[in-house]
């Protein structure tokens, strides 16, 4: 009986070791989390566009505070890394959120094709309006949150919106889109090692281009500008349209829309409180620039905050030597890792939702 006690025993100890080496060592002190997080999925329709996206909510609470995500252009999916700080911090803070999949990717029907600025912002703003109907949201303290293109569309989202509570703009430069775009490629050149000949003539090319777009520069001229560009081994960074795919109808053409925003405009349209955070090693945007134009706004409007992240890129990441890479890859992996950030945002947002 004994030794067939001590056999047994032997057998369940060298199983258990077994096991703990299979599971892994941590899985012995492993405890769950106590913030829950909830997730539930949502649909809402902006005209012919019926988007899908997914409610974080806090395990526990009532009449709660709660955020709509505007997208990175390169960012549209709601699965991607970008998003998740929101959906992991922003309930254990107390604050719903809700994230989407922009019109015409994942779930979301539509299409970008001719969409202006102003259709995506409706679209946060139908996001919004379908927040305010859940019986756990306070629709009187819902505002948005967007990072680079995202951000110029929360601030438009709030200045459209009837009754937004607030908005956050990441890495979102008060220049126009040409503007951002001609300091942005020409960093993207200048990194990758292309000569100042080569920064000049894609320069004059995109100024051909969307000269064209303008109404400034015939349709053949910009044709033979861009068949020269295209040839050289920098165009694929250039962010321009191959001659053969030049719009024959610049007009409705959804680039010419958006090249001359005004994303000052925009903030003077807004009532409600605004965040701005800007990473201080950002390629992207002429954070400089923004922050003057920040500046000379608060001057008229009370309304307006700011913060420069030292060392942060345009994700809010730390990058020691930023090559601007924009692959799908790349894109979908970044995700904020600023300390800084996640405090300025956070407390920033907590005098919100208190007041």
């Amino acid at each position: 009986m004994v030794k067939n006690l001590t056999s047994v025993l032997l057998f369940c100890a060298a199983f258990w070791i077994m096991f703990s080496s299979q599971a892994g060592a941590s899985d012995l002190w492993h405890v769950e989390g106590t913030a829950g997080i909830i997730a539930q999925e949502i649909q809402f329709t902006n005209g012919d566009a019926r988007l899908a996206g997914t409610v974080y909510f806090p395990a526990n609470g009532s009449r709660l505070p709660a955020i709509v995500a505007l997208h990175d252009a390169s960012v549209p999916l709601r699965q991607a890394a970008l998003y998740r700080h929101l959906a992991q911090s922003l309930p254990a803070m107390g604050i719903a959120v809700l994230i989407y999949d922009r019109r015409g990717t994942g779930a979301s029907s539509g299409s970008l094709k001719s969409i202006d600025y102003e259709t995506l912002a409706d679209d946060a703003i139908a996001g919004k309006n379908a927040l305010a109907k859940l019986p756990q949201i306070n629709p009187e303290k819902i505002g948005f949150w967007g990072l680079s293109q995202g951000g110029w569309l929360a601030v438009l989202a709030a200045g459209r919106s009837k009754d937004a509570a607030f908005a956050i703009s990441v890495s979102a430069p008060l220049v126009t889109p040409a503007q951002q775009m001609e300091f942005a490629t020409t960093n993207l050149l200048t990194i990758r090692g292309y000569s100042s000949q080569d920064v000049k003539q894609m320069l004059d090319t995109r100024k051909a281009w969307t000269g064209y777009l303008r109404g400034k520069v015939t349709r053949a001229a910009a044709v033979e500008v861009l068949q020269k560009a295209e040839t050289q081994p920098w165009f694929a960074l250039a962010f321009m349209p191959k001659a053969s795919n030049l719009t024959t109808d610049p007009e409705h053409n959804s680039a010419r829309k958006q090249i001359d925003d005004d994303p000052i405009a925009a903030v003077r349209q807004v009532k409600v409180p605004l965040l701005f955070i800007y990473g201080g090693s950002d390629p992207w945007v002429p954070v400089g620039e923004s922050v003057e134009q920040l500046r000379l706004l608060m001057n008229r409007q009370d309304n307006i905050r700011y913060a420069v992240v030292a060392n942060a890129n345009h994700e809010m990441m730390f990058v020691e030597h930023d090559t601007m890479e924009f692959d799908a890859k790349t894109m979908n992996a970044a995700a904020p890792q600023a300390p800084a950030y996640f405090m300025l945002m956070g407390s920033w947002l907590c005098r919100q939702i208190a007041e």
